[in-house]
């Protein structure tokens, strides 16, 4: 089923699982795709057991469940964006978001977390972590706790790290939708010399090139050592916060202390987590840097 047909652009999905998440998703998915000039998917997953066959999940899809797809697309419709509805048959959430992933021209996906406490081996949630370990696209979690706030004022910690430009391009689009203030902040450690002040600095604006020449920026440096308690302390001045997930943080880890997962959990107001695809493994990028020797 579908609002449009168009298969051939390049498409920002949305996997909606209820009614609450579905609609502050789309908030941000109508502002990102407005900005990017993105077609959106939205896709409600079905999961079949393994007894039954997939056909099968046409008796396990709701009313509602098709009333909120429907709603879900109106949405993106209403801000006159290219849109279409997909109910996907699958054995579980996670391989009904990853085959939609394969099957259409995905450029982003945009996951609702709610970020619940840690289970065993389960960091932001069982297929939100497969999905951002798998995913052959971009991936913006957006943290679901409380309701959307007007954004008139964004934070996005800068660190240098590779996710950081994904970050920056949805902070600039967000910025621009709603004429909100940036405030780019990089926490440099005392413990880690390497970057200096002067270094920090030319990150950061670096950082601002990204962001249209009207939009109100300011940049702040801040030594601390604990850089994710200097971060959240800054969320609670702030609509949204927005940051590259931590090297060898939330995609590989399973235990609690990077930066963005910390940050995720227990920031103020509305958090975004981005993670730029990386079409070659980083071990094998190290290879191909190697020296021939």
């Amino acid at each position: 089923m579908g609002a449009n047909t168009t298969t051939t652009e390049e498409t920002l999905l949305v996997p909606v699982a209820n009614e609450e998440t579905a609609t502050r998703l789309m908030d941000t998915a109508t502002d990102i795709a407005t900005e990017r000039s993105l077609r959106i998917l939205v896709i409600y997953v079905v999961a079949v057991p393994d007894q039954l066959p997939l056909d099968a999940g046409d008796r396990l899809l709701e009313d509602d469940d098709e009333q909120m797809l429907a709603d879900a697309a109106a949405t993106a419709a209403e801000h006159d964006i290219p849109v279409d509805q997909r109910v996907r048959f699958a054995r579980s959430v996670t391989s009904g978001i990853l085959g939609a992933i394969e099957k259409e021209p995905v450029e982003l996906t945009l996951l609702g977390w709610r970020g619940r406490p840690p289970r065993q081996n389960v960091i932001l949630g069982s297929y939100i972590d497969t999905v951002l370990r798998k995913a052959t696209c971009d991936v913006l979690v957006k943290r679901i706790q409380t309701p959307q706030p007007t954004v008139d004022s964004i934070l996005m910690p800068v660190a240098g790290g590779p996710h950081d430009g994904l970050a920056l391009e949805m902070a600039a689009a967000i910025a621009s939708k709603h004429d909100a203030t940036v405030h780019l902040l990089h926490v440099r450690a005392e413990t880690e010399p390497e970057r200096s002040e002067t270094a920090a600095r030319e990150l950061l604006r670096d950082a601002a090139r990204e962001f249209e020449s009207g939009t109100d920026l300011h940049r702040t440096v801040v030594v601390d050592d604990h850089v994710a308690g200097a971060i959240t302390d800054r969320t609670v001045d702030h609509d949204i916060t927005l940051l590259g997930v931590s090297r060898g943080g939330v995609i590989q880890r399973a235990v609690l202390g990077t930066i963005s997962e910390a940050v995720g959990r227990h920031a103020s107001g509305t958090v975004f987590l981005a993670k730029r695809y990386d079409p070659v493994p980083s071990r094998l990028q190290r290879l191909i840097r190697r020296p021939f020797r």
